[in-house]
């Protein structure tokens, strides 16, 4: 997933993620709505336990008698968690209660506007790593050190996690690629048979296997299991004879979105990578990077990107120096400036082994999806990190991170190379 490299130095500690959900618990640092008890949104806190967002919000929408795509996020949150997060929709408060498996909401308002993606400030993240190989306080010491590495380094590389790719089955970018291609159908077959690249069999990987053989709709929707409900989808649709691109049209907008904003995610790993094995330092711009200015509440605006060039180098660096902006990188769309120096040479290399531009993005195949590209802080500074042994053989993390960040990411960093 594009992830090539660690910022530390220092032998991890290698242990478990996720072993429950009760195990990794997510707690959205929310900015909350504007109440209004006469306005037309009402603003839901959530709570839920091994729940995959698009799933859930579907399912809410049900119980609420709304449409399917009703609901909106601030953020996207991990399936396999206890994760805490507001959602709104046009519409009045629920009658009664949700009435879910292991879905709780504990806040209930009517707010003068909804939410959109991105509005929120981060989250706050209480993980338990276990099967660790060594005693819980050796490792705190070790995970120790590390930190201290990384405090000195600036913080841990901004990486997009395994999350932004699927959890399960890591294929999303690999859709987004097609889409980005314009080649719909290929991104249709992509979802529907491609398999985990660690090729352990998992629940439903039969039913790809067979389906990417005799390619029968119908056939494979007695195959695929109920729970499989995005394939099931593009299968009834096929199944009717309607050709792939229609197919891909009956998923969400969100869904379809994501692909694309997973593949300039897995871009943005492959150049970040790329950047850090020629020797560029994360925490200083070169010509061909861009800065983001940090507001007073500590957030950046993604699409307000200042490009680094030798008339500014200077200023650029000093900004940052100072802590008043962070070195970005680019999410590239159909707005990413060319630009110059070697940051920019190596994006423009990716692209070409990866068989796209910049102007791809308009994805005339689905212009629903197109974006304009933006940038992302390639170095997040290191939280005040909460460590302590828990049991016979875990440790447990407590920190908070801006949003678009990855707990898992950083957590790579101590456990090089487990962390999933």
């Amino acid at each position: 997933m594009g992830m090539a490299f660690y910022a530390s130095q220092t032998p991890g500690v290698p242990g478990r993620l996720k072993s429950s959900a009760e195990s990794f618990r997510v707690t959205e640092l929310s900015s909350y709505p504007t109440p209004d008890p006469a306005g037309p949104f009402t603003v839901l806190r959530v709570r839920s336990q091994d729940w995959e967002q698009h799933e859930l919000g579907a399912a809410l929408a049900r119980r609420l008698g709304l449409g399917s795509h009703s609901l909106e996020w601030a953020g996207t949150k991990d399936r396999r968690a206890v994760s805490e997060r507001l959602v709104s929709y046009r519409g009045p408060p629920p009658a009664g209660p949700v009435d879910l498996p292991r879905v709780e909401v504990t806040d209930v308002y009517r707010a003068k506007d909804g939410l959109v993606l991105g509005h929120h400030y981060g989250n706050s993240f209480d993980i338990r790593v276990d099967a660790l190989p060594q005693p819980p306080t050796t490792c705190v010491g070790v995970y120790r050190a590390i930190e201290r590495e990384l405090r000195e380094l600036g913080g841990f590389p901004n990486f997009f996690g395994p999350q932004r790719f699927g959890e399960v089955r890591p294929v999303t970018h690999e859709v987004g690629r097609w889409v980005v291609r314009g080649d719909l159908a290929a991104a249709v077959e992509t979802y529907l048979t491609a398999m985990p690249p660690t090729g352990k069999p998992g629940v439903g990987d039969a039913a790809r296997l067979e389906y990417a053989h005799h390619h029968d709709a119908n056939r494979a929707l007695r195959e695929f299991p109920a729970e499989y409900r995005f394939e099931r989808t593009l299968l009834e649709h096929l199944a009717q004879g309607h050709p792939p691109e229609r197919a891909f049209r009956a998923l969400s907008r969100d869904l379809r979105l994501l692909f694309v904003h997973a593949f300039q995610g897995y871009l943005f790993n492959r150049w970040l990578s790329a950047r850090a094995e020629e020797g560029m330092p994360l925490s200083r711009p070169q010509v061909g990077d861009a800065i983001l200015r940090l507001a007073r509440d500590g957030t950046t605006r993604s699409h307000d990107g200042i490009p680094v060039g030798e008339d500014n180098l200077t200023e650029c660096a000093e900004l940052v120096g100072r802590g008043r902006a962070w070195v970005a990188g680019p999410l590239v769309g159909y707005e990413t400036p060319t630009g110059a120096g070697r940051p920019a040479e190596l994006l423009h290399e990716i692209l070409r082994e990866e068989q796209v531009a910049a102007d791809s993005f308009r994805t005339p195949a689905a212009p629903e999806v197109s974006s304009k590209g933006a940038w992302r802080p390639i170095l997040i500074p290191l939280p005040p990190l909460g460590l302590a042994p828990d049991a016979e053989d875990g440790v447990r993390f407590q920190f908070a991170l801006p949003k678009g960040s990855y707990a898992t990411v950083l957590l790579r960093e101590f456990l090089k190379g487990s962390a999933s």
